[in-house]
């Protein structure tokens, strides 16, 4: 007499009779005799996940906590699965000692910081080792990523002081630069100024004296002109007469400017008419001066 048992899609079962293995049911209907057959609870064909949590100390004297994750599954073929069945009591745990024994022999040689840059390395430690010895258990290891490495809180604090303070010191640095570097920017526009500054003062000053040479220029050949336009006016006086008339004109003239000036800072000093003579030596030797520059 049989009876019918049903075998979940993504699951198998192994049947037994009389307490010996007998054959494995695919997902489906089956059909087993009664008294004699037993079916076990359906074993999972899926990817599974196991999350592994372990505590270790690093070189560095650090406890922190590494988190793996271990994907695997049952092989497809029957042999796999009557292996994963009958090798293996607990699955779980065997694997996690596996995942305890690579952490605590690889961590423990690295410091802290190298935890964190090294994690693929130790998962590919874990999965070669997982592979290795539970292949031959029917079960396949698809991946062992290290999700999460977690330090203690206060090594967590510390940490981020520590990267604080060396952000600061570099953003001082960088500070410190860019006020060096405006500093030597506004030294060099300042010198700069100052030489442009000079050109245009020194440009001035040599224009400031061709126009002064010019002027007086101008002055001795407007005097020359009114001595000879003199002297053929009016005869009997000598050229020298006419431009000593002429210079006490001009300083009579001036005289009287500054005279009526509301706001002078002319200073007069002791003369008198008699040294005009003198005065006019001067302003004379002034003109010849002028003549020899031109």
């Amino acid at each position: 007499m049989c009876y019918p048992i049903t075998t979940d899609s993504g699951t198998k079962r192994l049947v037994e009779r009389c307490g010996k293995f007998s054959h494995i049911t695919n997902p489906g209907l089956s059909f087993l005799i009664c008294c004699i057959d037993s079916a076990s609870e359906p074993l999972s064909m899926r990817l599974m996940q196991l999350e592994v949590a372990c505590e270790t100390k690093t070189k560095d004297n650090v406890f922190t906590m590494v988190k793996v994750s271990v994907q695997y599954q049952i092989s497809a073929d029957d042999q796999s699965t009557y292996n994963a069945y009958y090798r293996l009591s607990n699955t779980r745990a065997q694997i996690e000692s596996y995942v305890f024994d690579v952490i605590r022999a690889t961590v423990p040689k690295i410091t802290l910081d190298d935890v964190f840059l090294e994690k693929e390395e130790i998962s590919r430690q874990v999965e070669l080792l997982l592979k290795e010895n539970f292949g031959s258990f029917g079960y396949e290891i698809l991946a062992t990523p290290i999700t999460e490495i977690e330090p203690a809180a206060e090594v967590k604090h510390a940490m981020n002081q520590i990267n604080k303070a060396k952000r600061i010191r570099e953003a001082a640095g960088d500070e410190g630069e860019a006020v060096k570097i405006r500093a030597v920017k506004d030294a060099e526009a300042t010198a700069s100024a100052i030489e442009i500054q000079a050109k245009a003062d020194a440009e001035a000053t040599y224009m400031s004296g061709v126009g002064m040479a010019r002027q007086r220029q101008a002055i001795m050949s407007g005097l020359r002109e009114s001595v000879n336009a003199f002297g053929k006016e009016v005869e009997g006086i000598d050229p020298k007469q006419v431009l000593d008339l002429m210079i006490v004109t001009q300083y009579f003239d001036m005289m009287s400017t500054v005279g009526h000036a509301s706001k002078s800072n002319a200073v007069f000093l002791n003369h008198s008419p008699s040294q005009l003579a003198e005065l006019t030596a001067s302003v004379n030797r002034g003109f010849l001066a002028s003549s020899m520059a031109r």
